[in-house]
């Protein structure tokens, strides 16, 4: 069980800082049945900051798991028309969405990628303009995440069940910087600020392209589409409410000219997609798209990523993340992006945040694509710092800069 006092204040951070719920805005919750105990204190505190009402969608990972083994595909793939407009209703309604993430590690394994495949991209089309909302921040959203047993016998294999539970409660109230002490809601205040700084730097720089390279193997140039833009921390609504997509989050990204990646990538963290761990695997690019990939575990799920779509071998997201730095310096393998992107510099595969050029948001994304936006109905998150990686960014003039130097921002 969490302490109460922190799992309060978590909450609260999730509804306050995260999504900033509006009075009489509505609230939809997409959340796991292992995190019943967080959704049911979040619900709480959304409506204590005035929320018109509180919607609340489960998912369950053993099911899933359950659908995929026993369904058909076609009846998988069937999505019925009253759910789609409960999407529509949110979508138009401008409400506040907050996702309550619980991983079971390897929930999915044995499914048959083809088949899954086939189901995601389908419900990918059918819910095109709830992503296009929420990517494009039309109305807030966050993420949070909640402990549960399976995720933290992973983590913690040598602990007690219930001792890893509580620690792995720990790590995530630490990472989020939620403690006795504190006042989590000020503490992200300053948080907010510094990263600010740090997108600050480089939007002054207007970096033409960065080169990554480390003694893993990563030697890599992305090229930086014109007018891009850096961001992190918190983010501003197309409604007008500043809020925190992620909680925890620790990094600056932009967006790469889609066309413009040349080399070779090592990731240095395993990537837990849709209950699939692929580990030990590395990416090769050439004009911007990868042409070779291998994986020492679940190739063939890295594959599926790569050929979800016609744009998903292209990157739509470039992040920096100090080696040094509070997620990253608790030395914990969280097997969840929302975590292990955030101890990590790190690259997304598929479709870019239009936030990240200038006017994106506000510019349609047929007109995005042709100045090298990536448009893809998937976007994966893998991570590739390490301790001794070094970034030179070169400008639009040509002089070069170190951004990095044995993994931390020296700009």
């Amino acid at each position: 069980m969490p302490n109460k006092i922190l799992l309060e204040k978590y909450a609260r951070l999730a509804v306050v800082t995260g999504a900033n719920v509006q009075p009489g805005q509505v609230v939809v919750l997409r959340t796991s049945t292992e995190a019943v105990e967080l959704t049911r204190e979040v619900a709480k505190q959304a409506y204590i900051a005035g929320a018109k009402k509180v919607h609340i969608i489960w998912g369950d990972e053993i099911v899933s798991k359950h659908s995929y083994d026993y369904a058909t595909t076609e009846n998988l793939k069937e999505m019925p028309q009253w759910s789609i407009d409960q999407y529509k209703y949110y979508v138009d309604q401008n409400a506040a969405f907050i996702s309550i993430v619980s991983p079971i590690p390897n929930a999915l394994a044995g499914v048959d990628s083809k088949k899954m495949q086939e189901v995601m991209i389908e419900s990918s089309k059918m819910l095109k303009f709830f992503r296009e909302h929420t990517m494009g921040n039309k109305s807030q959203w966050t993420i949070v995440a909640a402990s549960n047993p399976s995720w933290a016998k992973k983590l913690f294999p040598n602990l007690q069940v219930e001792n890893g539970i509580e620690k792995l409660w720990d790590a995530i109230f630490n990472a989020c910087r939620v403690r006795i002490d504190n006042d989590p809601v000020q503490d992200w205040v300053k948080h907010n600020e510094y990263l600010a700084r740090n997108n600050k730097i480089l939007n002054d720089a207007n970096f033409k392209n960065l080169h990554f390279t480390n003694s893993l193997g990563t030697d890599l140039i992305v090229e930086l589409i014109q007018d891009h833009v850096w961001a992190g921390g918190s983010e501003k609504a197309g409604n007008g409410v500043v809020f925190n997509p992620n909680i925890p989050t620790e990094e600056s990204f932009t967006m790469p000219y889609k066309f413009g990646t040349q080399g070779k990538v090592v990731a240095t963290k395993p990537l837990n997609n849709s209950g699939v761990i692929i580990e030990d695997f590395w990416l090769e690019f050439k004009d911007g798209k990868v042409v070779d990939f291998d994986a020492r575990v679940e190739k063939d799920a890295l594959k599926n990523i790569l050929d979800f779509d016609a744009n998903s071998r292209y990157i739509g997201e470039i992040a920096l993340i100090s080696h040094n730095s509070p997620i990253s310096n608790m030395d914990i393998l969280f097997l969840n992006t929302l975590f292990d992107e955030n101890a990590s510099c790190h690259m997304a595969l598929g479709r870019a945040y239009p936030m990240n050029i200038k006017n994106g948001n506000q510019t349609p994304i047929e007109e995005l694509e042709k100045k090298g936006y990536n448009n893809s109905m998937t976007h994966v998150d893998f991570m590739f710092g390490s301790k001794d990686l070094k970034i030179v960014g070169t400008k639009q003039d040509g002089t070069k800069v170190v951004v990095f130097e044995d993994g931390n921002f020296v700009i």
